[in-house]
């Protein structure tokens, strides 16, 4: 078997310039910040540009669904991009997320709406649901409705519309339903960025676009595509964090030096540099092996949310512990990236999930 490429061709540096020049105008770090003061104006006018300008919504639908027929390893960069911006846009929930569980859906109608942007999309589970964890709790009622509740849901606060698994005796349905039809309540959230929501389903009308055969392996692989994708953004907040203060330690002087000098600072850039570089390598490779479908993905998935998760988080705070006292500021940005990684760190499981999932893969009892 062919080994996955994990270097980035010319498409996608293509890809991650156009985007870093729109990220840098349109998504500075002072408007994130005012997510946390309730200003959340910067979310619809971003998702616009990303999704109408430059297509980024139509990455993972075909084309004969109106979109970029592009794979995962494109999605990949996209990823690695928003995490270096900590951008609040419902990319990784709408276009990767739910647009996996809908291409397994005969529902012609949505995966175009999704392409062009018109309409955002969730999957209707927990932000910490993952493929070892995840169990459907909304029921269908009567006449075509379904009842439950489902608490802490990401991308939920931006989506018009929602993919909810649904239990029946036969397995695992996918209901979509009308946001406008839903009790979506928007909740604090350590990451505003991504900030969740509790959904209550009080016999919401609903349409049955995946039915039980095919239900559950479409939850299960928008989990696992989740999982995979994800570390690409905990790459990308990571390279921030060390870049930000490679930067910083440069330009500061302490004892008539330059900061950056001292060897024992020199030693934990160092240290921070290769886990850098480690998580790079493990996020790129479960992205290639989810362009290829490779059946070494779920080995992939796992390793790259146990390392990468830990990673990000760990750069964040060397940023900010190595920025000193303008490091604890609220006008720094250092504090939007801790709160992305450490958010990141549970989502489609924990480091631990993913450890335990790995030793039933490759047989190690722990």
């Amino acid at each position: 078997m062919r080994e996955p490429n994990l270097l980035y061709t010319d498409v996608e540096d293509a890809l991650r310039e156009a985007l870093r020049d729109l990220l840098t105008a349109r998504c500075p770090a002072s408007a994130v910040t005012a997510l946390y003061d309730g200003d959340r104006s910067i979310v619809p006018l971003l998702w616009k540009s990303l999704a109408a300008e430059l297509g980024l919504a139509a990455l993972l639908v075909p084309e004969s669904a109106g979109g970029a027929g592009a794979t995962a390893r494109e999605a990949a960069v996209v990823q690695e991009e928003l995490g270096r911006f900590a951008a609040p846009a419902p990319f990784l929930t709408s276009a990767l997320v739910a647009t996996t569980v809908l291409n397994f859906s005969d529902a012609d109608d949505l995966l175009p709406e999704l392409a062009s942007g018109e309409r955002t999309a969730a999957l209707a589970v927990p932000l910490s649901a993952s493929v070892a964890s995840f169990t459907p709790v909304v029921t269908a009622a009567s006449r075509g409705t379904v009842t439950g509740q489902v608490t802490s849901v990401a991308g939920a606060v931006e989506a018009d519309l929602l993919l909810v698994p649904v239990r029946v005796d036969e397995g695992i349905e996918v209901h979509a339903v009308d946001a406008a039809a839903v009790d979506v309540t928007p909740v604090v959230s350590l990451d505003m960025g991504r900030q969740l929501a509790d959904l209550t389903f009080d016999e919401a009308p609903t349409r049955v676009v995946l039915g039980a055969e095919a239900g559950g392996p479409a939850v299960l692989a928008g989990l696992q595509i989740g999982a995979a994708l994800l570390a690409s953004e905990q790459v990308g907040i990571a390279q921030w964090c060390l870049d930000t203060t490679v930067d910083y330690l440069q330009q500061r002087r302490q004892f008539g030096r330059i900061v950056g000098g001292f060897q024992a600072l020199k030693h934990r850039l160092a240290d921070l540099y290769t886990d850098v570089e480690g998580a790079r390598a493990a996020a790129r490779y479960a992205a290639a092996c989810a362009a290829e479908n490779d059946p070494d993905l779920s080995v992939a998935a796992s390793i790259a949310q146990a390392f990468c998760s830990q990673v990000a988080v760990k750069a964040a705070e060397e940023c900010v512990q190595l920025h000193g006292g303008i490091g604890m500021t609220w006008e720094y940005p250092a504090h939007l990236y801790l709160k992305r990684a450490k958010a990141d760190q549970i989502a489609f499981g924990t480091p631990s999930v993913h450890r335990t999932v790995l030793s039933e893969l490759v047989r190690l009892p722990i």
